[in-house]
């Protein structure tokens, strides 16, 4: 059972700001009926450039309600350079937390608020063409995936399927969003001194053994998961030879697999120098 706070509730119970907005001056719609959630917002900016009134129109459960009638009251009075500074997590913390689970609901608001903001100022939006869609089943891309992990300090799947949905569907995707989990983690130690990450230094006999516990312990069982499996054919030296298997011989996405997921998985692991080479049989 998730735990709302009283305000979250007060929102969803008295939602402020509901309807329409005759001939609006910008209008974000995000989400769709078939992923479950969606969201229309309508502002009213005058000639200073200040929100004067703002109304909504959703879909959704009690925490996507609560979320866009905080959403409009946060951005009311505020000038258009303020209220595009507005995060999801301040959405949140307007409404004294919204459980975990939940947070895309923020997310979407957060969109909503970004997509009518760039329709005031005559921008158009074509999301899909932003990034490579990494979640088939919600539509969500990587560099919708890449945001979510930043600004929130993403470190699980789970994390973000609860922010951005993606990976809430048939799991195929897991792969992929791990990956970029690791990239956007890693990059934010760069800066620290290398000394803090000394790996010890391995012999080729360590190295081979690594990289065989690796693949057989945290790459093929995800792989699994969705169909897939791996082969590992040779190692020389810090090229690793594999044959994908399974679903993953046909997927589209095999080639993000391999460089995304496998090799950055092998690199964090075992050695930062390590290629992966896909070997077609």
């Amino acid at each position: 059972m998730w735990n709302y706070s009283e305000k979250l509730k007060d929102h969803f119970y008295n939602p402020r700001n509901v309807g329409v907005i005759e001939n609006p001056d910008g209008v974000g719609e995000v989400g769709s009926l078939a992923c479950g959630d969606a969201l229309k917002l309508m502002i009213k900016v005058d000639e200073q450039g200040r929100i004067v009134d703002a109304k909504f129109q959703t879909f959704g459960c009690g925490s996507a309600i609560a979320s866009a009638s905080a959403l409009t009251e946060m951005i009311k009075g505020k000038t258009i350079e303020e209220a595009e500074k507005i995060t999801n997590q301040d959405i949140a913390d307007y409404l004294d937390g919204i459980p975990e689970e939940k947070m895309h609901c923020s997310v979407m608001g957060r969109e909503a608020l970004e997509a009518a903001i760039a329709n005031y100022r005559g921008i158009v939006i074509k999301k899909k063409e932003e990034g490579e869609i990494v979640c088939q089943c919600f539509g969500v891309t990587d560099r919708e995936i890449i945001r979510a992990i930043k600004e929130n300090n993403l470190t699980t799947v789970e994390q973000v399927k609860n922010y951005t949905k993606a990976g809430g569907g048939c799991g195929s995707c897991h792969p992929q969003i791990e990956a970029l989990i690791a990239q956007v983690q890693g990059e934010s130690k760069e800066g620290i001194p290398e000394a803090t990450f000394s790996p010890k230094r391995l012999t080729n006999l360590q190295k081979i053994k690594l990289i065989e516990e690796v693949l057989e312990k945290e790459i093929r069982p995800a792989l699994k998961m969705d169909g897939g499996d791996i082969e590992l054919i040779d190692i020389d030296h810090n090229q690793v030879f594999v044959a994908l298997r399974g679903k993953c011989t046909a997927c589209p996405s095999s080639g993000y697999t391999r460089e995304k997921y496998i090799e950055g998985k092998l690199r964090e692991l075992v050695s930062k120098d390590i290629v992966v080479v896909e070997v077609k049989s």
